[in-house]
């Protein structure tokens, strides 16, 4: 057996680890999104809690309690995990286990 054969099922291998490791980086990286949205929102609330209406309601009106920025980023991060990661989450593995998977 050759030692250039060898070397390149090796090198097949390696890469093909590689990439099924990039794929899954991006899985996470995907699932990760909708959490890290929804803590930035806490995260906002808390830094600036005069933001929200419901803490100080003194003169507010109807637009006031329905748009909350930080509030909204937190709908935003839980639309994200269960309307669109799926979808993006499905075709990421789709991509994994090639077409016929």
């Amino acid at each position: 057996m050759s030692s250039q054969i060898a070397t390149s099922i090796r090198q097949r291998t390696v890469r093909r680890t590689r990439t099924a490791m990039r794929r899954q980086r991006r899985v996470v990286a995907v699932q990760l999104l909708g959490p890290l949205t929804i803590l930035a929102g806490v995260v906002w609330a808390v830094a600036q809690p005069w933001r929200i209406a419901f803490l100080y309601p003194d003169g507010k009106g109807f637009y006031d309690y329905v748009a909350q920025p930080p509030l909204l980023v937190v709908l935003v991060g839980l639309l994200f995990i269960f309307l669109v990661a799926p979808g993006l989450i499905e075709d990421l593995e789709r991509e994994r286990h090639g077409p016929e998977g």
